[in-house]
């Protein structure tokens, strides 16, 4: 019965992050700020490459962004306008989620989840595209039974992005 719940628990919350990928596929920016709780923390922290055997690690004091609510909503708003050259015309994008994991915290009513993510877009009639890839650690909570996400921490695996600009959501 415990391996019945896990295996639903697992196959509900991969749902949410492939309605999540959906949305901000489609550039559903407005029903995607849905998914976010009110009180959320969306960090994108930078990596910096060291000269050891440890590779890489997260300069927490160093970030691309770090937004809550309100910035997002500021953010997904300005893409609404017709002054958002960066989006003009809108670029391509696809949103690639795997391995995600699932643990348990303190609280009955959230989860912390670890994913893989591959973020590709292309722009107009450029030959090349952009990549951003590697892992999301999140807070998962449930509200009003449905998921929200209440933490986003985003790694990328990249030590020097390679994108023209940072206007999209991981």
């Amino acid at each position: 019965m415990q391996e019945l719940m896990q295996l639903s628990l697992q196959e509900e919350i991969t749902q949410f992050y492939y309605r999540e990928a959906y949305l901000l596929d489609h550039r559903k920016y407005r029903e995607w700020l849905d998914l976010l709780t009110e009180d959320i923390q969306y960090v994108m922290p930078v990596r910096v490459t060291l000269e050891n055997k440890r590779g890489s690690n997260l300069n927490h004091d160093m970030t691309y962004f770090s937004d809550t609510k309100k910035d997002i909503t500021m953010k997904v708003e300005r893409l609404y306008m017709k002054s958002a050259w960066v989006d003009d015309p809108a670029p391509r994008q696809r949103h690639f989620i795997s391995n995600v994991m699932i643990e348990q915290t303190d609280s009955p009513k959230e989860y912390k989840v670890i994913s893989y993510f591959l973020f590709k877009r292309s722009r107009s009639s450029e030959p090349h595209t952009e990549e951003i890839f590697g892992e999301r650690e999140d807070i998962l909570r449930k509200v009003d039974g449905g998921w929200k996400i209440a933490a986003r921490t985003v790694k990328a695996d990249q030590s020097v992005l390679t994108v023209m600009n940072l206007a999209m959501f991981l």
